[in-house]
């Protein structure tokens, strides 16, 4: 039935018409609604950053001149230490290697510092001022007192002048000994850079036992297990505190230790874990056979080595993504709140 100046068969066309028009609105809706629960399925994120760009710049520090220069400088402290107790436990021979090892280390660090600035006059520009909250002004000036320290303990005891001199050298050596091979883990992770500064909390027991192991490691590897006593003993302490100290790292660094675990950097470490473990064992083996002692001297100094190039490399490692600043700031945040 039409109405009133309408055609006849309108009213039918309107009715098709309107139900067609609800239809479209209705899959209009639908359309609608399956969208908005596609945009509620977010995607992982992505942590980008403008231009392709880190998010915190890298330290402009080469390889192999600053792991190098961390593991020369640990060789040096960790030695001056052991010739310190080997001096006056009787362990001539023992102390003479340990203060020529230490000398030579600290020696071959400086070169590497120096190659890695460019330019000698940069160091001594460091030593202008002394500013206690930088750990690089503060290292300057440590290295500074103990290079000579050091060296008068080597000289005079090769050559046999000055004994007394000799002597006090060594004893002060010793004293500087301990900040010499950990004052670089706060030089590191004094910067920005998450994989090093995460862990500032147990990055100097890593590298105060990583010294040790590699202090103990040059005197076996050069000397009879009856002359190197106290540095088996010193192996048997650092190479278990080393395990320990790096598994409470990776621990405290929670997501930003996936670097130390993977890649080239994660590769060296577990050498360096296995070259510890190794050292270790051959350390407790060898009393009386000379190969064995040397072989687990040789697996320790590898092991230190590895282990400074893999702690360095895996820090570069998280600097160059953005992940791993956006994280733990976030973590930071929640944690706050």
């Amino acid at each position: 039935m039409t109405g009133p100046g309408e055609p006849k068969g309108a009213g039918g066309d309107w009715t098709d018409e309107r139900r067609r028009s609800e239809e479209g609105r209705s899959r209009l809706k639908g359309a609608r609604r399956r969208a908005g629960q596609a945009e509620l399925m977010v995607p992982d994120v992505e942590f980008t950053s403008y231009y392709g760009r880190a998010v915190i710049k890298e330290p402009a520090w080469g390889i192999p001149d600053v792991p190098g220069y961390l593991f020369l400088g640990g060789l040096a402290g960790a030695s001056s230490v052991l010739a310190a107790g080997a001096e006056l436990s009787g362990y001539g021979e023992l102390a003479r290697v340990a203060k020529v090892g230490a000398l030579g280390a600290i020696s071959l660090s400086a070169v590497a510092l120096v190659h890695d600035l460019g330019r000698p006059e940069r160091f001594v520009n460091m030593l202008r001022v002394f500013k206690p909250s930088s750990p690089m002004s503060v290292g300057s000036w440590l290295l500074s007192a103990y290079g000579p320290m050091a060296g008068a303990a080597a000289v005079s005891d090769v050559t046999g002048i000055l004994p007394a001199a000799g002597t006090a050298a060594t004893l002060g050596a010793g004293l500087l000994g301990p900040a010499v091979a950990t004052y670089t883990a706060a030089l590191i992770c004094d910067t920005a850079v998450p994989g090093w500064h995460e862990g500032h909390r147990e990055m100097p027991y890593l590298f105060a036992s990583s010294a040790s192991c590699a202090a103990a490691g040059l005197g076996l590897l050069t000397l009879p297990p009856a002359a190197a006593r106290p540095a088996r003993t010193l192996a048997t302490l650092g190479a278990p505190a080393e395990l320990v100290a790096k598994r409470l790292l990776l621990r405290r660094l929670g997501e930003v230790a996936e670097p130390y675990e993977t890649g080239r950097p994660g590769q060296l470490l577990r050498a360096a874990e296995l070259l510890t473990v190794g050292g270790l064992a051959g350390a407790v083996l060898g009393r009386r056979n000379r190969a064995v002692s040397a072989l687990a001297g040789a697996s320790l100094l590898a092991a230190s080595a590895l282990t400074r190039f893999g702690v360095f490399e895996a820090g570069m490692a998280t600097a160059r993504d953005p992940k791993y600043t956006i994280i733990p700031q976030r973590r930071r945040r929640d944690h706050g709140e």
